[in-house]
């Protein structure tokens, strides 16, 4: 592929660094922003730019370094595909120019642009699609290549004018350098995207099987309020002991529907796991379960122990399981959370006094109870899943998975 990385002058440290941030986000906006920064600083050009096709003929994103967020402005809204840009977006070649305004496509720029000389450009593609492209304008000389600016969110202050330095040229090296940068861009800019959209898809998962536990429980309860509530208001004046008692059952729906949404408002909580851990997620929804149920509920554990990503969500999602049965289902007066570790193993242990049941009749009677799927939660992630109940002596869940 022509000279390898470790021949150019910015050397194959710097290029190493480049690429690991490219990788360290999966937001795709920081992505964006880490490839234009580190193509920039690598090739030493004063200006950069990184534009998303939007498939309308447009930009979606058009990220820029070099130019003040004043001079930004007064360039005014995002450049069309056309010209120059278009012409790039559509060919697999990349673009060398010694001064981009000697091309026959160029077409001019807005009245507060920077007047650019020396261009080198390429697109940034996965498969068949266009990802981006990167636009990269004024070669500076290597003693005045622009250094990386960390603390800068967005567009730094302009370098000289690109005249002072009319000999300054991009190089074939320089273009190999950008086509492995833009090669690695495109793995990491497909990988946000992917994890963007799988956390679209897992949030919208999410409020559907919340909107469907809504209309099976609270609606419910709900209509059937609404039905005593009439039933109890034709009574009054002729029967008024039926009356109170349908009163009094109005009361009882009306607390079943309240602890219906508590139950839909605390699984609704994010589970942070990312940010917070498994440890500090289990204790805050702990503590929040405490509040919002008389059942008392507590959890201790352990000092926390980094686990894999797979790892703590199935952990998090046994452990809520196990806490919806004992709070809804078994009546518990006290609920117990430990998560522990046995050597190299974790173990996720759920505790409750509640009334029990017995495993083998609610397999016979085609009731689960959420233990299928937490057994296959368990055995997805290496782990095993044990249950130990009888009616009247409460239940215990146990979780372990291996350590690393």
């Amino acid at each position: 592929m022509g000279t390898p990385p470790s021949a150019h002058p910015t050397g194959l440290a710097a290029v190493s660094a480049a690429l690991l941030a490219m990788n360290r986000t999966l937001e795709v906006r920081d992505v964006l922003q880490t490839i234009l920064r580190s193509a920039r600083d690598l090739l030493g050009a004063r200006y950069g730019a990184l534009g998303v096709p939007d498939g309308n003929g447009g930009f979606a994103q058009f990220l820029v370094e070099g130019v003040t967020d004043e001079q930004w402005r007064a360039i005014g809204p995002l450049p069309r595909q056309h010209g120059l840009l278009a012409a790039m977006l559509c060919e697999d070649t990349p673009v060398r120019l010694a001064d981009v305004r000697d091309d026959p496509r160029f077409e001019g720029w807005p009245d507060a642009h920077p007047a650019l000389g020396a261009f080198l450009g390429m697109r940034i593609v996965s498969g068949d699609e266009v990802l981006g492209a990167l636009f990269l304008a004024d070669k500076a000389p290597r003693h005045e290549t622009p250094e990386p600016e960390p603390d800068r969110p967005a567009h730094p202050q302009p370098e000289q004018p690109a005249t002072d330095h009319p000999g300054a040229q991009f190089t074939a090296q320089d273009e190999e350098l950008l086509r492995l940068l833009a090669e690695h861009a495109a793995i990491a800019l497909t990988n946000a995207r992917l994890f963007e959209r799988g956390r679209e898809l897992t949030i919208a998962e999410e409020r559907a099987r919340i909107a469907h536990e809504l209309h099976d429980a609270v609606a419910q309860k709900l209509f059937s309020l609404r039905l005593t509530a009439q039933a109890a208001a034709t009574l009054i004046e002729r029967d008024p002991a039926r009356a109170r008692a349908e009163l009094t059952q109005v009361t009882h729906l009306a607390a079943d529907a309240a602890e219906e949404l508590r139950a839909a408002v605390v699984e609704l909580r994010p589970a942070a796991l990312d940010e917070d851990g498994l440890h500090a997620t289990l204790a805050a929804q702990v503590h929040v379960l405490d509040r919002a149920h008389p059942a008392r509920t507590t959890f201790h554990g352990d000092h926390p122990r980094a686990l894999p990503a797979a790892q703590e969500e199935a952990l998090l999602r046994v452990a809520q399981e196990a806490l919806h049965n004992a709070l809804r289902h078994a009546d518990a007066a006290t609920v117990d959370v430990a998560l522990t570790r046995r050597g190299t193993a974790t173990v996720l242990r759920v505790t409750d006094d509640g009334s029990g049941f017995d495993p083998a009749a609610v397999r016979a009677a085609g009731r689960h109870l959420g233990l299928v799927s937490m057994r296959e939660r368990a055995t997805g992630v290496g782990g095993r899943l044990t249950v130990e109940s009888a009616p009247g002596r409460g239940t215990v869940v146990e979780m372990e998975v291996p350590g690393g």
